[in-house]
């Protein structure tokens, strides 16, 4: 029997980046399409600069094809999504650390009056219940290290990059948002 090999656009992320390890283009390609548009998204929301955002891009995706054969996958309970986020934040990082010899980090550009962001939705609706609730009830500023540090799984001090924070403010935002959510959550 032969085996039927699908379209990439039939397949899921995992298949697909699992295509790009063996050097499969194609795959590639889909992979890029399904995901660029909420990887930028996301990034423009850490980072006001477009050319940070264009470079991180281009880094985060140049890696994904070199080292799509180091992904695991679902066996180690993650996914390709999470592994593409986890790839560009840390790429993100790295330019704000590049950046930071020449001029202060840009400015983050989430705004108060901002739509949420594409992250926030989905936390919205993966996370319900009373964790859900005490997440939304956070203060912003302890709300975005919390993501940072908890879903996004940067460091302290990818974090403090990250937000243009000194290590000590993002050190206590997260005790506070811990001490705050244990209570939310008695």
């Amino acid at each position: 029997m032969r085996s039927v090999r699908k379209a990439p656009r039939e397949l899921d992320e995992e298949r697909l980046v699992q295509l790009v390890a063996r050097g499969d283009r194609a795959a590639f390609e889909e992979l890029y399409r399904r995901t660029a548009p909420w990887m930028a998204l996301r990034l423009r929301r850490r980072c006001a600069d477009e050319q940070i955002v264009a470079e991180v891009m281009q880094e985060t995706y140049l890696a994904v094809w070199r080292a799509a054969g180091a992904f695991v996958g679902s066996s180690a309970g993650g996914t390709a999504a999470g592994w593409l986020w986890t790839i560009a934040a840390r790429r993100l990082v790295d330019a704000f650390r590049r950046r930071a010899h020449h001029a202060e980090p840009p400015a983050a550009a989430a705004l108060p009056d901002a739509a949420p962001a594409a992250e926030e939705e989905a936390l919205a609706t993966a996370v319900g219940g009373d964790v859900g609730d005490a997440l939304r009830r956070l203060a912003p500023e302890l709300r975005q290290v919390l993501q940072a540090m908890v879903l996004d799984g940067l460091s302290v001090r990818e974090t403090a990059v990250l937000l243009g924070l000194p290590e000590g403010t993002v050190k206590t935002r997260a005790r506070r948002a811990r001490i705050a959510m244990r209570e939310a959550l008695a």
